[in-house]
């Protein structure tokens, strides 16, 4: 066991219909002049934002809106929220949508409580000190953004994805109403699925450090979220397989899943981040198509690990009593991951994802997240820019 520091102060408020309890939430919480920011119409064609209106409205809370969060949110969407807040006076963030969406108004509660650019917290040239009041109505289930303390942005200029954690930015309220993802597309849904399991997947495979509890709770998590993401598949419409699968996503970026470890190893979410730069894929589905090949890679540094996420999670039987791991059942459990993920609709492999990268972009990617790492990717094993080539390249030859 590591020592640790869990913190997770967001109130959640979890149900049907509990978003019309907005402008009372935002009240408690100090907001008068709310900018609401979202991605789609299909928050204003649900619904959803005249209910949100509403609520504000019965609070005496004024708001203003600004839309066109994209996947892999930008920076100069950033940059226009927080000018747009700084022109209304707006004294509260409010985010409607999904993890793009989060990311994005974390962002502009960044520039919004600290001087100067906000890119330089993404660049890691400076820390943040502040961060404006934030709250969040989740419509999709997939990053876990409305606990964690993270934030992904894209920069235009060179495509460069980056982020940045901080306990400052996790909102101080989260309203989780699992029917709000019925009209997300099945898709969007398989890799929101996907992103679930990776985040819990990066901090349970961890060469140093674990407890029990913290192994039992993760691995109970990726089942429950497999199960219902089938349920899902045959009945799109099942309240109870959504509202589990919502309540996993939420847990699985809190921090919960990597209590007593050391922290995970976190090199498919750097690798996907260059990946998604690049390409502009979906985050969840960027993960599943070069988690195979990184495992494949790296798990000779820690086979214990691997044959017990094989054994308790994907259910494949352990052989004898020798007390040496197993390479056929490691890659037993491999098989049957990305077995699933093919099941649900996401790729095991860069071609999955519809995209053809030359050897010259393959080489660029393995680069660029070497650098923005500053130092070897992960902690199972430590992987310098050639390694990270090398999953990159296992993972366009496969589909």
């Amino acid at each position: 066991m590591k020592n640790f520091r869990y913190f997770t102060p967001t109130e959640v408020i979890f149900g049907e219909n509990r978003e019309k309890s907005v402008g009372k939430l935002v009240k408690k919480y100090g907001g008068s002049r709310v900018l609401i920011h979202y991605g789609s119409e299909r928050v204003v064609k649900s619904g959803l934002m005249s209910d949100v209106a509403a609520s504000l409205e019965e609070y005496g809370i004024e708001h203003t809106e600004l839309g066109g969060v994209v996947p892999n949110p930008r920076l100069s969407k950033v940059r226009e929220g927080i000018e747009l807040a700084k022109e209304y006076n707006a004294d509260f963030i409010l985010a409607v949508g999904g993890g793009s969406v989060l990311d994005s108004a974390k962002a502009i509660c960044y520039g919004l409580g600290n001087e100067g650019d906000v890119w330089d917290f993404y660049e890691h040239t400076r820390k943040p000190q502040g961060f404006f009041p934030l709250g969040a109505i989740l419509t999709m289930s997939a990053t876990g953004s409305s606990m964690s303390d993270s934030s992904v942005i894209t920069s235009e200029d060179g495509w460069k994805k980056r982020g940045v954690n901080s306990d400052l930015s996790r909102p101080l309220f989260a309203i989780l109403n699992p029917m709000l993802t019925m009209t997300v597309p099945a898709y969007q849904t398989a890799c929101g699925v996907a992103d679930i399991m990776m985040h819990t997947m990066e901090r349970y495979f961890s060469k140093a450090g674990s407890m029990e509890i913290t192994d039992a709770i993760a691995e109970a998590l990726l089942k429950t979220v497999m199960k219902n993401a089938l349920i899902l598949k045959e009945n799109p419409q099942d309240s109870d397989a959504r509202a589990e699968i919502m309540w996993a996503e939420t847990m699985s970026h809190n921090g919960l899943t990597g209590c007593g470890t050391d922290g995970g190893d976190w090199s498919c979410h750097k690798i996907e981040h260059e990946i998604g730069g690049l390409y502009d894929v979906a985050h969840g589905a960027g993960l599943s198509a070069i988690w195979g090949s990184w495992a494949r890679n790296v798990y000779k540094e820690c086979p214990e690990r691997f044959e017990k996420f094989a054994v308790n999670v994907m259910d494949v039987l352990a052989v004898g009593e020798s007390g040496e791991p197993s390479e056929s059942v490691i890659e037993e459990g491999i098989r049957r991951t990305e077995e699933f993920f093919e099941t649900i609709g996401v790729p095991t492999g860069i071609r999955g994802l519809g995209v053809e990268p030359t050897e010259e972009e393959l080489r660029l990617m393995a680069d660029k997240a070497f650098a923005a790492n500053g130092a070897p990717l992960g902690s199972i094993k430590k992987l310098d820019a050639d390694d990270i080539y090398a999953i990159l390249r296992a993972a366009t030859d496969r589909a």
